[in-house]
């Protein structure tokens, strides 16, 4: 199988406090006197203190000895968290930027898609920044004639192909940019998280174009957070994190091994004895969330598959006080999601130690939200201690906060994103024929 990318020990860094390493020579100018005039010290030591292994000396190493090879016709997934390194990798493919060290090759013409709007002028109609990038990407006007008709089909904007760019919603202006980027033919076809700005019918119309180029012999890189679109989609995927390179496995195999790693990221919060919250008769020491697997360690990534375990540890100031916990969840719009507590009531099974007397000490309460119950996204936790429900003594509001993410693993129907309610229970269905049509 032929190789259509190949990355030979790649890096690319970028100035911190700069714009843009190569800028134009009034910006030179201007940078050079700013440094004469004040110079900033801490720029030689920008590292020191810092646990991102990434900044050096007055640098941010956005890719540190990248090796990597693509075939033709892979479906190469990218995950990583925000500043692994991702977009920077799909820049230097796209010819965008050059590596500050190393060799990029990418064999073939690239079709990219990296922000909105990318490639297109904004004075020019819809249909004359078709035959524009068509024609920087080397195509005749004859060729691009021949797919003008998909392209305008697949896109949905054809009352407004002879209207200005500029006045294009996001929306629409990512739906015409794949478009072009998929029907023109590349033989490398680049995608960043830009799709998430289109409705959820059109990423899945994306999805599956994708998937169409993979099977006719093209490369596709796609950079997501959707991390069922890499499962399903991807023939491959590849962990970025800090700029190196991870992991290179299966899209299974690498999801796995980026949720395991993000262990400890905004999963926990715990506080010293003399700056804990507390009241006469109650401490808060520690609030975690963990998701139900092999690793007891607290983690503010989940997967959807499994359930999540939320917990409290408390201390309690004076003998024989009775202690209810309440639990709520908000999203990121601030909605109020459920609201529980230990009372017995409320719960599958009585908490043993609702209602009774405590002694002085220490106490952990947990609740556990089953698996496939909340649907992918971020939520805040708050939690209230008191003497019963309702009535709290100690109120933390958004006091951690912890991602859903919806891994792919256990369905093949969709890829995209699974728009809907904030709740997505799995439910019992039944189909079965009927012997007679229901009456009228």
């Amino acid at each position: 199988m032929m190789q259509t990318v190949h990355l030979d020990n790649v890096s690319k860094r970028f100035r911190l406090g700069a714009s843009n390493e190569y800028g134009r020579i009034t910006e030179a100018i201007a940078g050079a006197f700013k440094r004469w005039v004040a110079p900033d010290p801490s720029l030689a030591h920008a590292g020191n203190g810092v646990p991102n292994s990434q900044i050096r000396n007055g640098w941010f190493w956005a890719l540190d000895g990248l090796q990597l090879e693509v075939q033709q016709g892979e479906i190469l997934g990218i995950v990583g968290k925000n500043g692994a390194g991702k977009s920077t990798l799909l820049k230097l493919l796209a010819r965008i930027i050059t590596p500050t060290t190393g060799r990029v090759g990418v064999r073939g013409r690239v079709g990219s898609l990296l922000e909105v709007g990318t490639g297109f002028h904004p004075e020019l109609t819809g249909r004359e920044n078709v035959y524009l990038n068509g024609s920087i990407l080397g195509m005749s006007r004859r060729d691009i004639k021949a797919r003008f008709d998909r392209i305008v089909d697949f896109a949905e904007i054809g009352p407004f192909l002879d209207t200005p760019v500029k006045r294009y919603s996001s929306g629409m202006a990512v739906r015409l940019a794949f478009s072009v980027a998929a029907y023109l033919e590349p033989d490398v076809l680049i995608v960043d998280e830009v799709l998430a700005v289109g409705d959820q019918a059109f990423q899945q119309k994306c999805i599956l174009k994708a998937k169409e180029l993979g099977e006719q012999g093209r490369t596709v890189l796609l950079v997501s957070h959707n991390l069922a679109s890499v499962a399903n989609l991807c023939t491959r995927a590849v962990y970025l994190r800090e700029g190196r390179l991870i992991l290179d496995s299966s899209p299974s195999t690498v999801i796995e091994e980026y949720l395991r790693s993000s262990v400890g990221v905004s999963g926990i919060k715990r506080w010293e004895q003399d700056d804990a919250p507390k009241s006469s008769r109650l401490r808060v020491r520690e609030v975690s969330v963990q998701s139900s697997s092999d690793s007891d360690e607290a983690g503010g990534e989940m997967d959807i598959d499994r359930p999540i375990r939320i917990a409290v540890a408390f201390e309690v100031l004076e003998d024989n006080a009775i202690v209810t916990s309440s639990l709520r969840l908000k999203d990121e719009s601030a909605v109020n999601i459920l609201w529980s507590t230990n009372a017995t009531s409320m719960c599958q099974r009585p908490d043993p130690l609702y209602g009774k007397p405590l002694s002085k000490g220490l106490y952990q309460t947990a609740c556990t939200l089953p698996s496939n119950f909340l649907n992918d996204s971020r939520y805040f936790i708050s939690i209230a201690l008191g003497e019963k429900p309702g009535d709290a003594e100690i109120e933390l509001d958004s006091v951690l906060s912890f991602v859903v993410h919806d891994t792919g693993a256990m369905r093949k129907e969709y890829a995209g994103n699974w728009s809907g309610p904030i709740i997505r229970p799995r439910l019992d269905w039944y189909s079965q024929p009927m012997e007679c049509p229901p009456s009228a």
